[in-house]
C-alpha cells in the first residue's frame, strides 16, 4: 500500500461524515482519482468498476476477476465482487447493492463522475428501481483539497525530481538541439530518480502568450528561441510542477520581462497564507501583469490545486480549487497549489504548500530565465 491502513482509515471516515450530512446509505466511488484516493487501487476503466462505501460496514470493490490480484495487493480494503469477463458490469453492481441491502435506500452517485455516462445510469436506475440516487458530485474534490503529511512528503519528493529534471534539461540544451532531446533528458532523471512511468510534462517552444498547452517536436533550436519546460514529475501519483524558460541565445529584452514576471510572482507568494481568499491572491499576478504592460489580457487561471493524479484518470490537473477573479475560497494549511505567470514565451511556475503561517516553495530550482 502507498499510505499506512491509518490514512485510509482517516480518509473514509471523512466521506462517511459528508455522507451522514446528505443522508445517503450506500455510496459508489468510481471515478480512478477517488478510487484510489479511498482504497489505495488503481485500475482502469476498461470495464465498469466501482466501490460501495456504505455508511456502516465495510466497503466492497465491484470490479473483473482478472483484476483481483492486483487489488489485493495495493489495497487495504478486504471485501471484493469479482466478475467473469462475459458479465454486464452494471447489472453486477446492481446485484450487490441488491445483496448489501441497498436497492431501496438512499444512494450516492458522483453526477460528475466521467465514468457514470448518462446511458450507463439509465441502465443501473432501470435495474434498481427502487433506489433513490442522490448527488454526491464535488464531495469528494473538497475532502482531498488538505493534504496529509505522508502525502506533503510524496509532493517534496516529486519536486526534488523535478528540480533535478530541471538542471538536467538546463545544462543540455543549446542551439541545433531539439524539445525532444530536453524530453529525453529529463525522462532520463525521472526513472533515476524514482518518479512513476509517466510522460515528462509540456516541453515546447515558448511563443506569444498562449503557448503553455504547445506540443513536442523534434524542431532543433535556433538563437533567438525559446524552450518552454513545464515538468511533470509523479511519485506513487503524486505530482509537483514547475515551470522555467530557457532562451537560445542572448536575453536581450526578455531578462526585463522575466525580471517583471518573477517580482509579480513574489508578491503573489507572499498573500498566500491561511484565510487568504484566492480571488485576492489572484489579482496580485493577473492586474500585476496588465498593470506592467507585459500582456493585453490574462484569460486563464494563475494556478491551481495539486496532489494525486493516478495513470488512468483523463484530467492532467486538479481543477477543484483554481486562481481566479471569481474565486471566494480561501486558502487553508495543507493546500498543494501549482502557481504559474506568463508572457512573451517566458513562463515560470512553482509548487507551492500552505503552512500554518504562510507558504513554503516546494520546487527550489533558481527563479530566473535560462540562456544556452
Amino acid at each position: 500500500m502507498i499510505f499506512e491502513k491509518s490514512e485510509y482509515s482517516a480518509r473514509l471516515d471523512n466521506v462517511r461524515a459528508a455522507m451522514r450530512a446528505r443522508e445517503i446509505d450506500l455510496l459508489i466511488v468510481d471515478q480512478s482519482e477517488f478510487l484510489i484516493y479511498l482504497t489505495g487501487f488503481s485500475i482502469s476503466e476498461n470495464m465498469y468498476r466501482a466501490c460501495l462505501v456504505p455508511l456502516n460496514g465495510e466497503p466492497v470493490m465491484v470490479l473483473r476477476a482478472v483484476d483481483l490480484g492486483p487489488f489485493e495487493d495495493s489495497s487495504w480494503l478486504d471485501q471484493a465482487v469479482a466478475f467473469a469477463d462475459w458479465e454486464h458490469p452494471v447489472a453486477v453492481m446492481a446485484k450487490t447493492i441488491h445483496d448489501m441491502g441497498f436497492a431501496a435506500r438512499r444512494v450516492g452517485i458522483d453526477e460528475e463522475s466521467y465514468c457514470m455516462p448518462l446511458k450507463r445510469f439509465r441502465q443501473l436506475e432501470g435495474l434498481l428501481p427502487d433506489t433513490k440516487f442522490v448527488d454526491f458530485s464535488g464531495v469528494l474534490e473538497c475532502l482531498r483539497a488538505r493534504k496529509s503529511d505522508a502525502e506533503i512528503a510524496l509532493i517534496r519528493q516529486a519536486a526534488r525530481i523535478a528540480d533535478l529534471g530541471i538542471s538536467a534539461a538546463v545544462e543540455d540544451v543549446g542551439e541545433g538541439r531539439s524539445a525532444r532531446d530536453a524530453a529525453a533528458v529529463v525522462h532520463q532523471v525521472f526513472m533515476k530518480e524514482g518518479a512513476d512511468t509517466s510522460r515528462a510534462g509540456i516541453i515546447t517552444a515558448g511563443v506569444g502568450n498562449n503557448f503553455l498547452h504547445g506540443y513536442l517536436t523534434d524542431t532543433s533550436l535556433k538563437s533567438g528561441e525559446i524552450l518552454h519546460l513545464e515538468l511533470l514529475p509523479f511519485v506513487q501519483g503524486y505530482s509537483a510542477r514547475i515551470m522555467r524558460p530557457v532562451v537560445i541565445g542572448p536575453l536581450g529584452e526578455r531578462a526585463r520581462v522575466a525580471e517583471l514576471l518573477l517580482e509579480i510572482q513574489d508578491r503573489q507568494f507572499a498573500a498566500m497564507k491561511p484565510g487568504a481568499t484566492a480571488c485576492d491572491v489572484d489579482a496580485i499576478a493577473r492586474e500585476g501583469l496588465l498593470a506592467a504592460g507585459l500582456r493585453p489580457d490574462y484569460l486563464n487561471i494563475t494556478g491551481y490545486n495539486l496532489g494525486l493524479y493516478p495513470i488512468h484518470t483523463p484530467r492532467t490537473s486538479d481543477f477543484t480549487r483554481i486562481f481566479l477573479p471569481t474565486s471566494k475560497w480561501q486558502l487553508e494549511p495543507g493546500m498543494v497549489f501549482h502557481m504559474y505567470v506568463s508572457a512573451s514565451g517566458l513562463a515560470f511556475s512553482e509548487t507551492i504548500l500552505i503552512t500554518e503561517h504562510g507558504f513554503e516553495r516546494l520546487t527550489q530550482s533558481p527563479r530566473k530565465v535560462f540562456e544556452a
